[in-house]
């Protein structure tokens, strides 16, 4: 296995991880990424692999698992009883509620809802140069979801604060501020919700929230602990996520002048693949090994940790020829910017129809929208999406 060395917070890295991910699939199906000091899969074979291997997973063995410092307590509290890092049978049945509240119908039932909301943020645009990220990326999912669950519209500034301090816990170069920042973000969410939870036990309506308190199967019903943390999951992990890929969505198509037609409804399901494909908003995801094992030439122990680089695996060249480039009528092949396997993020249905209802709205309403400055990322890896989108109408 080649050694590759690569900071996570190097500028411009950050900027384009993309050289580094063409150097790493070279060296082949396993790398060692020294400055996480494990092995990291950056190709789709390794990638889409492992994602569906069950001798790996997200929650980390007991037994090999390092005290949790006591300034995190409160949000271990609420990662404890995430089915983000849970496996089975504990995340079949959380897994389960979510998808049984979190239905095709629902989703699809959102659409009018969406659009409307679109509407009314792009009304709001001021005349002269601005930010499209807190005007118009950031509020669609976070709204959304907060609508979902049932809290108040006017709460999603709030949730959104909670949100960012607690995701940047997972970012590269975090330090005690952040970490501290997040479990008192857990712990103000938590609170909330205990109460937001504790009004729908007494007068329940037609929200996610409602559906998960109001579950009756005793092997599936999810404790208040499982509740809360399964509604910050879907806040977090979904606004996190459509944010970034609306932003660089939008990045990429004034960047590339890309005809209006390809966002015509009988095009934007194929270009919103492809725009998830080029520049997604999570590049990376660790898993455990749960037993020894040798794969790809590499032997594991148990509790050993591997990075798989799911940005990377979407410019595998094997898979997507000339795969730098946006070609948004490219045959459909399976990316991984949602993950995969067990874990194939259960939101991903969500973000796909924010961003076919949202992209052509923006460029129907705003035919003229335009760059009006550079589009720079944000150092957070593992995240990539935009510091800012400055534009103009």
């Amino acid at each position: 296995m080649q050694r590759l060395s690569q900071s996570p917070t190097d500028p411009a890295f950050v900027q384009d991880p993309y050289a580094f991910y063409t150097r790493a699939r070279a060296a082949g199906e396993l790398i060692w990424w020294q400055d996480y000091a494990m092995p990291a899969a950056p190709t789709h074979r390794a990638v889409h692999a492992i994602l569906r291997d069950k001798r790996f997973g997200r929650e980390c063995p007991s037994e090999l698992c390092a005290p949790v410092p006591d300034h995190l307590a409160p949000f271990w509290a609420i990662e404890q009883h995430s089915m983000l890092d849970a496996e089975p049978p504990r995340h079949t049945r959380l897994r389960g509620q979510v998808l049984r509240a979190f239905t095709s119908r629902r989703i699809a039932a959102l659409a009018p809802e969406i659009a409307a909301l679109c509407d009314q943020l792009i009304d709001r645009f001021p005349a002269g140069p601005f930010d499209l990220l807190p005007a118009y990326c950031t509020d669609i999912p976070v709204i959304i979801i907060a609508r979902l669950l049932g809290v108040p519209d006017t709460d999603a500034p709030q949730l959104l604060g909670w949100s960012h301090a607690m995701v940047a816990i997972y970012q590269a170069g975090r330090d005690r501020t952040i970490e501290e920042a997040a479990a008192s973000a857990a712990k103000e969410f938590a609170d909330y919700l205990k109460h937001h939870i504790a009004l729908k036990r007494r007068s329940p309506g037609h929200d996610l929230l409602s559906t998960l308190v109001q579950a009756t199967d005793a092997d599936a019903q999810l404790s208040e602990d499982e509740l809360i943390g399964t509604a910050i999951l879907l806040l977090n992990a979904g606004h996190e996520a459509t944010v970034h890929a609306l932003g660089n969505a939008v990045r990429c198509l004034l960047s590339h002048n890309v005809p209006q037609d390809l966002l015509d409804p009988e095009r934007i399901a194929t270009t919103v693949e492809e725009l998830l494909r080029l520049d997604p908003p999570l590049h990376l995801f660790t898993r455990y090994a749960y037993e020894p094992l040798t794969l790809f030439g590499h032997g594991f122990a148990r509790g050993d940790q591997v990075a798989l680089l799911l940005a990377s695996a979407n410019r595998d060249p094997i898979i997507w020829p000339d795969p730098d480039r946006f070609l948004a009528d490219r045959p459909s092949k399976t990316h991984h910017s949602f993950g995969g396997g067990l874990h194939f993020c259960v939101g991903a249905p969500l973000a796909r129809r924010e961003m076919q209802i949202a992209l052509p709205r923006l460029f129907q309403r705003c035919p003229k929208l335009q760059l009006a400055g550079p589009a720079t990322y944000a150092d957070t890896y593992h995240f990539h999406g935009l510091k800012a989108l400055m534009v103009q109408t």
